[in-house]
């Protein structure tokens, strides 16, 4: 007997472990002989995160796609794994050392502390893969990879030292994004863009031979007072009128005591400040590019901890050296104001970057670093887009990623840290380098190397190869470890075994579609194209789907300072992880962010009840599942209706997961289930469970037992916990269940018997029009109407014969009849080209109910009158936030809809 009430929290984990001890979602499992494969590797989260909302909606639209194709009888693979997360790991562990008051990390040394590192992984990282699972996850759990782990280790290190020897990696000293606090390069994506308040100070540079045209200095404008210091020119744009006569002129750059030139580009805009520029070569990211254009000097001003330093190479006075970047701003400034060449201070609103976890702003810097050649590896990267063959759902994220990729900069793949993949190069004594897999072979290349060019004989060479102990001090490993998307972009590949051809790489290499988030299309999934093709020849992927973000209920983006963060584990503990899902996907419609409000997911919850109680009706009325149905012999109209419907169904469901069209397929199925399945087909079962005809009871609980099993199998990709606890349940001995739901077979009805269909819509469109009427005119609940149908037709009449039993019954009526016109007093409803009336005399008090929707018609005139009042203000809609804007919106819709609909009543009384 199925239980009264659906137990989310009981249930899920007992489905969790019968998945697990049946090896359910292993690849291959389920598959048919033969059978095409499809596969996903997981976006694969840091090994120290948690599961947050968008990690919900990024598996549970993997998930579904998942099990959609392993019910079709493909042989799928879901690959999970991990991300090392260099940074966010070496922090975790880092403070804990910190907290424990235990050695530093540099007291420590690098050996110690990455075996430190590997014991906090093994106690407390990945937490968020047992999450997943809790989310319903069907990955093959037996397969997580991570990407430190030795294979993965070792395909690192073969495509590092493959580049390097085909010249597509090399070091070299550019700008980067330095995190003081970390001291070490980091990515775009982990640089927080803030709008913080700040200044603009504006200086003056005086020409250095005097006034030219009456012109004396120049003036510039900066938010860095500090990196005047190193400034290699001025630069003006070449239209420019006010200052084309002072290009090739020199300027004295005060503090410093240098002259630099004033320069002609394109880069600096007439419109902006003073329209004078300073390039400071060494510490901005567009000064870098104008300096290498005009063969600017690049004058370094700081450290790794962005405090000041003074050599000969920078002319920075000794005074300066050791403060640090803010209080050497505020000397600066001071020197410039004593030496009468401040020529005003404006406050303003800055945008500054910020490091996402250090939470300090990030200072250019330049640095020697390793670098990818991308735009060389981007070229085939663009063309596998352009040519279709691989393909970005939606279409336009495609013009995101060509312009990315069209522009791409070298690509900073090292990074300052201990924690990740240590750089496979070693320095010799003289600093040349050895890129190799081993320092065995980096060993042997050096001293090929050295042998070669005479610094050492053959006996030494043969000395150093032999005696590991005498080549102390004889080569240098890099220090450095590369950047974790370097690592994670030959995820596709890498987890399946490559550089071994493994079988598991020739069955599912290239994947069949990627499910990522818009953020990362730069950082991971350009990386994946590029590498995949360079390594493997192919496209890593088919289809690249885009999610859009999930925001709060108002649209706003959910951020801790806002305090509007959702837990989605705890969302799954109040209403469990089938709701949780079937909300984010039928709200996952393509390009459209997901405003995510809790009392949606308790209306979907409320759907899987729904689902539960109509199954627990069935068995109590001696359903029967697992029988096959033959539509062709049944004689009810209603159950060719409901299997017409349930085709309609399969074939919308299909056709949307198929096009990646979440909530398409989630709207199909739950108006089919919630509308057709357990609304309308139970009210119209019961008269014949009631009754005395055997034959149409035995038919219908055939028919209902099989809508339920093919309503259990669509919804399982969406909702897996409650539709395989009922498939389990409503097992008997005379029908066993040959599979789990997540095996079984993805239905495949293709019926129609639209006579029957178009009867039983007609007969739901009435009753649902007459139940409506009745709900407008405050008609009681337990009153019986009259139907009147004027001047029907041949159809209609057939209609009303055939239907009048469930009509009487379903609507409440105590008769129906037939006339020529509408009898006085009574409410007309039109149904295509048919009329009927309900007449309302005795039932109601007219007079009172129209004075009671006139009061209704005047509350709503004033909230709309007061909601368009505010949005007709424009420094109500310019200064709030979106969201409120949004929401002010949305309610006057609202009010409108609800005047449309009371007015509407109205007129049908007074007619």
């Amino acid at each position: 007997m199925i239980e009264k009430t659906y137990d989310a929290a009981a249930i899920e984990p007992r489905i969790a472990e019968r998945w697990d001890e049946a090896a359910a979602f292993r690849a291959g499992a389920g598959a048919r002989p033969g059978a095409e494969p499809f596969s996903i590797v997981i976006p694969p989260p840091n090994v120290t995160g948690s599961l947050h909302i968008g990690h919900a909606l990024n598996n549970t639209l993997q998930d579904v796609l998942v099990r959609f194709e392993r019910m079709r009888g493909k042989n799928v693979l879901w690959q999970p794994g991990m991300d090392h997360a260099g940074i966010a790991t070496q922090m975790v562990v880092e403070r804990q050392l910190m907290e424990r008051q235990e050695p530093s990390r540099r007291r420590m040394g690098r050996e110690a502390f990455v075996e430190r590192v590997w014991q906090w992984k093994g106690e407390s990282g990945g937490m968020i893969l047992g999450q997943l699972r809790r989310l319903g996850a069907s990955c093959d759990w037996t397969r997580e990879r991570f990407t430190m782990d030795e294979g993965l280790s070792r395909a690192v290190r073969q495509v590092f030292v493959d580049l390097y020897r085909k010249g597509l990696i090399y070091k070299d000293k550019r700008l980067v994004n330095w995190d003081p606090v970390f001291q070490t390069a980091i990515s775009d994506l982990e640089v927080e863009q803030r709008e913080m308040p700040g200044k603009m100070w504006s200086f003056a540079y005086p020409l250095a031979d005097g006034p030219v045209d009456g012109v004396s200095e120049i003036v510039i404008s900066t938010t860095r007072p500090e990196t005047m210091l190193g400034d290699g020119a001025v630069a003006v744009h070449p239209s420019d009128e006010r200052y084309r006569h002072l290009v090739g002129r020199m300027v004295r750059l005060p503090i410093a005591e240098r002259l630099i030139p004033i320069i002609a580009d394109e880069y600096p805009d007439p419109e902006f400040g003073t329209g004078a520029v300073k390039i400071t070569g060494a510490h901005d990211f567009n000064d870098f590019e104008v300096a290498r254009r005009h063969d600017i000097p690049l004058i370094a001003l700081m450290d790794a901890e962005a405090r000041m330093i003074s050599t000969p190479e920078n002319n920075v006075p000794a005074r300066f050296a050791g403060l640090d970047r803010y209080e050497a701003r505020e000397m600066v400034v001071r020197e410039i104001e004593e030496l009468g060449l401040l020529r005003g201070i404006e406050e303003k609103v800055i945008a500054q970057p910020f490091g996402d976890r250090s939470n300090v702003v990030i200072e250019p810097m330049l640095t020697d670093q390793w670098y990818v050649d991308a735009a060389t590896l981007a070229k085939p990267a663009i063309a596998s887009v352009r040519e279709g063959r691989t393909v970005f759902v939606p279409k336009n994220w495609e013009k995101t990623y060509f312009e990315w990729m069209e522009n791409i900069q070298p690509w900073c793949i090292s990074r300052q840290l201990w924690w990740g993949h240590q750089i496979p190069a070693w320095y010799g004594p003289d600093g040349e380098i050895f890129v190799a897999a081993s320092e065995e072979e980096a060993v042997a290349a050096a001293l090929a190397h050295y042998v070669t060019n005479g610094t050492i004989d053959d006996a030494e060479a043969r000395r150093l190869a032999e005696d590991p102990a005498a080549r102390d001090g004889f080569l240098t490993r890099d220090e450095d470890v590369l950047d974790t998307w370097f690592s994670s972009g030959l995820w596709p590949f890498s987890t399946l075994g490559w550089p071994d051809k493994t079988p598991e790489l020739s069955t599912y290499y290239p994947t069949s579609v990627l499910v990522t988030g818009f953020d990362i299309i730069f950082f991971w999934v350009a990386r994946m194209m590029m590498m995949g093709l360079h390594c493997m020849g192919e496209e890593p992927f088919g289809t690249v789907y885009v999610h859009a973000l999930v925001r709060d209920k108002h649209g706003a983006k959910m951020s801790k300072s806002k305090g509007n963060v959702v837990d989605p584990l705890e969302l799954i503990e109040e209403y469990g992880a089938d709701a949780l899902r079937f909300t984010l996907a039928i709200m996952a419609a393509q390009g459209r962010d997901v405003k995510l409000d809790p009392q949606r997911i308790a209306g979907y919850r409320n759907f899987g009840t729904k689902l539960w109680n109509a199954t627990r009706f069935a068995e109590m009325n001696g359903v029967r599942h697992g029988e096959a149905v033959d539509p062709a012999v049944l004689t009810l109209p209603q159950n060719r209706w409901l299997l017409t419907e349930l085709s309609r169904a399969i074939a919308e469901t299909t056709e949307a997961l198929e096009a990646f069209r979440f909530n398409d397929a989630a709207g199909a199925l739950y108006r089919f289930v919630w509308n057709i399945l357990c609304d309308w087909y139970v009210e119209l079962s019961k008269p014949v469970y009631l009754g005395e005809d055997e034959a149409a009871k035995a038919e219908t609980r055939r028919v209902t037992g099989y809508a339920i099993d093919q309503v259990l199998a669509l919804l399982h990709p969406f909702m897996p916990f409650l539709t395989e606890e009922l498939w389990t349940v409503t097992a008997s001995a005379e029908a066993p269940r040959r599979t789990l739901l997540c095996h079984a077979e993805w239905p495949g009805l293709d019926y129609r018997d639209e006579a029957s269909a178009a009867d039983i819509n007609w007969l739901v469109d009435l009753v649902s029009q007459i139940r409506s009427v009745r709900t407008e005119m405050n008609v009681p609940p337990g009153t019986e109407a009259r139907l009147v149908a004027v001047q029907p037709d041949a159809e209609a009449r057939r209609r009303l014969e055939g239907q009048g039993a469930s009509l009487r019954r379903l609507a409440r009526l105590a008769t129906i009849e037939m006339a020529e016109a509408p009898p006085p007093a009574s409410v007309q409803i039109v149904l295509g080209a048919e009329v009927f009336a309900l007449p309302l005399e005795g039932m109601i008090d007219i007079a009172a109910e129209t004075e009671r929707l006139g009061k209704a018609i005047a509350k709503s005139d004033a909230e709309i009158a007061r909601i368009e009042k505010k949005l007709s203000n424009e420094r109500f809609v310019a200064g709030a936030p979106a969201e409120v804007v949004a929401e002010e919106r949305e309610k006057l819709a609202g009010y409108r809809l609800e005047r449309d609909k009371l007015v509407a009543a109205r007129e049908r009384l007074r007619g």
